[in-house]
């Protein structure tokens, strides 16, 4: 925080008090570039004309994809694997039920459009989703096994048939 206060020439207290701490910081950061890389993935996925369950599955797997293969991510979960993990998956942090409901949100578009049928509540099924992207962006902290996006596909498959 001490460096950006000074790239941007004010003192450590207007930056503190102008963005919180530097937890709400990085989690606001983290929430605006994912929230970006799931829009881009579902304009990616429209223009192909894929809707349904293959809309989400394939939405899905190229944001953890993003996500992992990004050198931030990358850098910050290697230097702070468990505080990171800390901040986006608790829910009081923020993060962790942006992503929930934004996905709730695809889930629904694909419902109310009547391309997909899901045997269980919308709201639910985001949450598993959503535990689902934590599971495989984190596979290396949690179980030292290199992440790669496409172990996610047949398990969400398994969940929107």
């Amino acid at each position: 925080m001490s460096a950006l206060a000074r790239e941007l020439g004010v003192n450590r207290v207007t930056l503190y008090r102008w963005v919180g701490s530097r937890e709400q910081l990085l989690v606001e950061v983290i929430w605006n570039l994912t929230n970006h890389n799931i829009t881009n993935a579902a304009a990616t996925v429209d223009a192909e004309g894929i809707t349904g369950a293959e809309r989400i599955i394939r939405l899905v797997t190229r944001f953890i994809d993003k996500a992992i293969s990004h050198p931030g991510m990358q850098a910050w979960l290697a230097t702070e694997g468990e505080s990171a993990m800390r901040l986006l998956t608790r829910h009081q942090n923020g993060f962790q039920p942006r992503l929930a409901g934004r996905l709730e949100e695809l889930l629904q578009e694909e419902v109310e459009g009547g391309r997909l049928d899901l045997p269980a509540d919308v709201h639910e099924v985001a949450y598993v989703l959503e535990q689902l992207v934590e599971s495989y962006v984190y596979l290396f902290p949690i179980a030292g096994e290199q992440p790669e996006a496409r172990r996610a596909e047949p398990i969400l498959r398994m969940l929107l048939r």
